[in-house]
């Protein structure tokens, strides 16, 4: 039981390497703030990698006291589409990550 198998090693240094790039990469896409807008970009939302929203700009003209609803509306919309570029760039980034593992030995 002395000694790991030479796979089995350089698999687990696959993994720690693998484990430092994806904290890496998370801390980054915190940081990076991504931007939703909707009803043709009279509402802009951004919000940060980490899910915290750090701004909204809303066009004057779509500020209507007889429609409080609609521009409640196009908040959510812009916030939702911001939260969403996120998520897809945190998919992409950490799928990148992940797919540097090789499992072959493992699997094979």
């Amino acid at each position: 039981m002395g000694r790991m198998p030479k796979d089995m090693r350089k698999l687990m240094e696959q993994a720690q390497k693998m484990q430092a790039q994806l904290q890496q990469t998370q801390s980054e896409l915190n940081d990076r703030e991504f931007e939703g807008t909707a009803g043709g970009g009279v509402v802009k939302a951004t919000v940060k990698g980490d899910g915290s929203l750090v701004g909204v700009v809303l066009d004057p003209s779509i500020i209507d006291p007889e429609d409080p609803e609609l521009l409640g509306d196009l908040v959510v919309a812009a916030v939702n589409q911001a939260l969403q570029s996120s998520k897809a760039a945190s998919e992409d980034a950490m799928g990148g990550v992940a797919g540097g593992l090789d499992l072959g030995g493992l699997l094979g």
